[in-house]
């Protein structure tokens, strides 16, 4: 029996054993820092190409004041394909940049002001500060903060982000069509979330100052 499980493994039949990673990142103190000192500067040298999809006139994502390392996991999951989209043009234009280009765009956006919500944000699933005990689903605050600021390592800032986009991205852990999320947090979590309460979450979150 010890020996039919070794061929399996060797010839790749046992998949979940040899699966591809969800991310490449590994969020190591060089990691850290490495971000921590991208360049700003050049970063805005760099951004040109970006701003002609994110800005306010589509449903892209807004980058502005999002957390560095968040953006450059980003970045770096579309550029080695852990993170696709057929619907842009991110994982041509990431597989242009490198590594350090990468710091110095998720630097420059982290440096500018968030683009925050109108307010009258009201959380009618209760998930967001209190999560479902339940269904075993842990509140939102807990990871992405009271505020919706995020926090340090790479769980991104959602306050004042497009309701479209939010909605997109759950639908998309929901349904396992995203999959970068170390240890698939996200889509353990989105796989319990109805419809419905992912469109009340994203526009929580759109409203939110």
């Amino acid at each position: 029996m010890k020996g039919i499980l070794l061929g399996l493994i060797c010839l790749g039949v046992a998949g979940p054993v040899l699966a591809e990673p969800s991310s490449k990142v590994a969020w190591t103190l060089e990691t850290l820092n490495f971000v921590k000192k991208g360049n700003a500067e050049k970063g805005k040298e760099l951004m040109g190409t970006c701003a002609g999809c994110h800005n306010d006139t589509n449903a892209n994502p807004q980058l502005e004041g999002q957390l560095p390392n968040y953006l450059y996991k980003q970045l770096v999951d579309y550029k080695n394909g852990n993170r696709k989209d057929p619907t842009t043009a991110m994982n041509g234009l990431a597989a242009s940049l490198s590594e350090q280009d990468m710091a110095d765009v998720a630097a420059w956006y982290g440096k500018q002001a968030a683009k925050l919500g109108k307010g009258g944000a009201s959380d009618p699933t209760g998930i967001v500060s209190k999560g479902d005990g339940k269904r075993m689903e842990p509140s939102c605050s807990s990871c992405h903060g009271g505020s919706g600021q995020g926090e340090i390592v790479d769980t991104p800032a959602l306050a004042g982000q497009k309701a479209d986009y939010l909605e997109k991205t759950l639908l998309a852990y929901k349904d396992g069509s995203r999959a970068n999320d170390i240890y698939r947090r996200m889509r353990l979590i989105a796989s319990k979330l109805s419809d419905q309460e992912i469109k009340q979450l994203a526009e929580y979150y759109s409203k939110l100052d």
